[in-house]
């Protein structure tokens, strides 16, 4: 399941850029409720935020280690801890998807502009979402199985 997920977000997340690559011109930003939520596309140079900017083969590397330490350790993961599943899947997704970014180009395409937050992308999300869900389940249910969710 999980595996799917992280192909579902790869998936999504370049179908996203390349519609925004294909019908934008960098910097250009299209409302779409104005003042609150723009398509906008710019080139991310670095990591969240824009920092560590041009560091391209230092974030190539901390993804194989990512998606060595997943290979390793997913196996491991009981099967009643889906959330934590479900967590590591959204991880891969999200890293997977800046990676292909990464490797093509150098930077990452963003596009999703709230105005009150820097611009991201799908791949963002998934890695937000997937973080959160592991450190919840680590923090809050290390001994329990989250079926009784």
């Amino acid at each position: 399941m999980p595996i799917i997920l992280a192909v579902v977000v790869v998936i999504l997340d370049q179908a996203a850029k390349y519609f925004v690559q294909s019908n934008m011109l960098i910097g250009m930003s299209i409302p779409v409720i104005n003042n609150i939520f723009h398509l906008t596309y710019i080139l991310n140079p670095g990591a969240a935020f824009g920092i560590f900017e041009h560091q391209t083969l230092v974030f190539i590397i901390i993804a194989v280690g990512l998606f060595i330490a997943a290979i390793y350790y997913y196996p491991r993961i009981p099967a009643g801890y889906r959330l934590l599943r479900v967590g590591v899947g959204l991880l891969m997704g999200g890293a997977a998807g800046n990676l292909i970014d990464r490797i093509k180009t150098g930077f990452v395409v963003d596009y999703l502009d709230f105005r009150v937050w820097p611009v991201f992308n799908i791949a963002d999300i998934a890695i937000v979402a997937g973080v959160s869900l592991i450190i919840y389940i680590l923090l809050y249910k290390p001994d329990k199985r989250d079926e009784q969710l």
